[in-house]
């Protein structure tokens, strides 16, 4: 673990605050700001499906498109109207490519406005669908069957212009039936926890970062679009109570370890500047390293909050900002805790320029 002579506190903060009123660095701004335009891919990151203006939701070759998943219409009478099955079976498809792996529940909390009822309505869909060959369970968690897309199904979403393109996206079944759902349906509860319907289609599930040059390569759980004044993605790490500290620890130190990397760019390397790599050939329009949510899960709230406590000591020092959050907090609306602060002159001082250009 790397060591820092340089210590903070770590403190609440509340992600609904005013930022034109009440900012401050660090402070999260809310989840409604426009639309991305990132970067495209470098070529040095392997199998990575960017976050490029063509994953959102209105722009692109689609832009006049709103794939956003809308609240279920209201009458004339100003009553919620009851969904079609075709409306509810094309949101439950569009969900699913979106967050790869969900259960009824979750899609019945995006999709329809009741509750109970709602989820009658969404496993009518599905047996629908898995008659049509479009989507498939391969596992449950608890006694609630996990459902993703089948390759047909993604292959209906890209026909249909019904999703920003996401050519190398899988459909999660691999995942579920190694036993991973658990981990999965998590960060779909992660993703509606701190979003909403109308932003589904701004998120990618597993993107991986990669500097092939050093070796260096982790996927990311979930990635959310949506630009804030100095960066255009939030990158989400989901602890599902399987990992242990040292290994947690060490994967968000990984995203120092990224942030920290940087380039020489000029004629055959004689002439040029240094850039950060991130900030080169990922987020080209980000002024600062995105923030690293992690959440944590899978375990007895007080047991979730010893394990904040012993993150927060084991990353104290860490050169990239990171917040940290538990679920059952998170689905509160709880505040979250700032344990990682942005600062690109230790990162310089920590990952010096490369001996040879």
């Amino acid at each position: 673990m790397r060591s820092s002579t340089v210590t903070y506190t770590s403190s609440a903060r509340q992600p609904g605050q005013d930022p034109h009123s009440t900012w401050t660095r660090g402070a999260e701004r809310p989840p409604g700001g426009p639309e991305s335009s990132a970067a495209s891919s470098a070529a040095n990151d392997s199998n990575v499906v960017p976050i490029t203006a063509a994953h959102t939701a209105r722009q692109g070759a689609h832009r006049h498109a709103d794939t956003s998943l809308p609240s279920p219409e209201e009458s004339a009478k100003g009553k919620k109207s009851t969904p079609t099955a075709a409306k509810v079976r094309a949101d439950a498809l569009r969900m699913l490519g979106c967050v790869r792996i969900a259960t009824v529940r979750q899609m019945a909390q995006v999709n329809t406005a009741e509750d109970k009822d709602g989820r009658s309505y969404v496993r009518r869909a599905m047996s629908k669908l898995a008659e049509l060959g479009l989507a498939e369970t391969n596992g449950k968690v608890g006694k609630h069957p996990i459902w993703n897309l089948t390759p047909a199904g993604q292959k209906a979403l890209a026909d249909g212009n019904e999703l920003p393109p996401r050519p190398k996206a899988g459909t999660g079944a691999k995942a579920v039936r190694a036993g991973f759902g658990p981990h999965g349906i998590a960060v779909t509860d992660t993703i509606l926890a701190y979003g909403s319907r109308r932003s589904l289609t701004d998120w990618q599930v597993e993107v991986n970062h990669a500097i092939k040059e050093t070796g260096l390569s982790f996927n990311t759980d979930a990635v959310l679009a949506q630009p804030t004044a100095t960066s255009e993605v939030r990158l989400f790490e989901l602890d599902n109570g399987t990992m242990t500290r040292a290994r947690l620890a060490r994967e968000v130190w990984d995203y120092e370890r990224y942030a920290g990397h940087r380039v020489w760019e000029g004629a055959r390397g004689t002439i040029g500047s240094m850039f950060p790599f991130w900030q080169r050939h990922r987020y080209t329009r980000s002024e600062r390293f995105p923030r690293l949510h992690v959440v944590l899960a899978g375990m007895e709230e007080h047991l979730l909050d010893n394990r904040r406590q012993a993150l927060t000591a084991d990353v104290r020092g860490i050169a990239v900002a990171v917040w940290v959050n538990t679920l059952p907090r998170l689905k509160r609306g709880e505040p979250w805790y700032e344990i990682g602060v942005d600062d690109p002159d230790r990162r310089r001082a920590r990952y010096p320029e490369p001996a040879s250009r």
